[in-house]
């Protein structure tokens, strides 16, 4: 059923309602599936159900439909921010509750490990180990300073900035076990010996070279770039700024940039944190696809 299944007008012949009998020459009337009647009983036989308001959809109303479920156009809003969804594009969620197009993404997005919010495309993020950061919610757990894309330390759940770990922690070999009577060097919450500390690929010593953790396995630049690295969507090099530190990264959909690769086709003006469009498989800031 739906608006063009019935048929809505003034009667000029001789008809009773199908349902109470009462005359309906003259008066406005419904016919539906062949049969003739008033408004008040198609209300009340016909109508189909609103599915936010659960009222009936009266003969006057305007009524939309999706899936076998109507709703008053007036009812048709996003259940978040309750925008109308008339002509607008939207998604069908649970509970039959329609989302706008913006609430669907950020309620997908990830959530920032800091403050739980979602972290939309373009913002400029810190992953490790699968968790994702805004870069400002990335705060050495002892004195909250921002750590962003500074080297950290990190200890089960917390992370520290390099002065707060060197301060908390003793100097231990957390390879071998055996004290640090010299030298050394400092990681995941405990001092290593130097010859402990290696490529996990290569086994060079990584003391005083920049180096990355990914799963519990160590890794020299070379042997990031060449086995585990993403690769830049703009310059098509390994994402590896801040070995052994956070990156900043911007990811959409299911690429990633270096945050000062992301910018306009066209203009080259960098996008990180802005708006911008994707058109035809690139990326435009908000002005220049109104120039193609």
């Amino acid at each position: 059923a739906g608006p063009g299944s019935y048929t809505v007008g003034t009667m000029s012949e001789r008809f009773d309602c199908h349902y109470c009998r009462d005359p309906l020459q003259g008066k406005k009337y419904v016919q539906k599936e062949g049969r003739h009647c008033c408004v008040k009983c198609f209300e009340k036989f016909c109508a189909n159900t609103c599915t936010e308001c659960k009222k009936p959809i009266g003969a006057d109303s305007k009524e939309l439909h999706f899936k076998n479920r109507y709703w008053h156009d007036s009812c048709f809003r996003c259940f978040k921010c309750y925008t109308s969804l008339v002509n607008e594009p939207f998604m069908l969620r649970e509970n039959n509750k329609v989302w706008c197009s913006n609430c669907t993404a950020a309620e997908d997005a990830p959530r920032c490990k800091g403050c739980f919010k979602p972290i939309i495309a373009g913002d400029q993020n810190v992953e490790y180990k699968k968790m994702v950061w805004h870069k400002d919610c990335f705060t050495c757990s002892q004195c909250k300073q921002v750590i962003g894309s500074g080297s950290f330390f990190p200890k089960g759940d917390e992370f520290y900035c390099v002065s707060c770990h060197e301060h908390k922690f003793a100097k231990t070999c957390a390879k071998c076990k055996n004290p640090i009577t010299s030298g050394g060097l400092t990681y995941q919450e405990q001092p290593w010996h130097s010859e402990c500390f290696i490529c996990s690929n290569c086994k060079k010593q990584l003391g005083g070279k920049r180096f990355t953790a990914v799963e519990d396995q160590f890794y020299c630049v070379e042997c990031y770039k060449e086995c585990v690295a993403k690769k830049c969507a703009g310059c098509k090099n390994p994402i590896t700024a801040g070995f052994g530190r956070g990156t900043s990264v911007v990811n959409y959909e299911d690429e990633s940039w270096h945050d000062y690769c992301f910018k306009c086709t066209k203009c080259a003006r960098g996008l990180a944190n802005k708006r911008f469009v994707c058109h035809n498989g690139k990326i435009y800031c908000a002005e220049c696809p109104k120039r193609l």
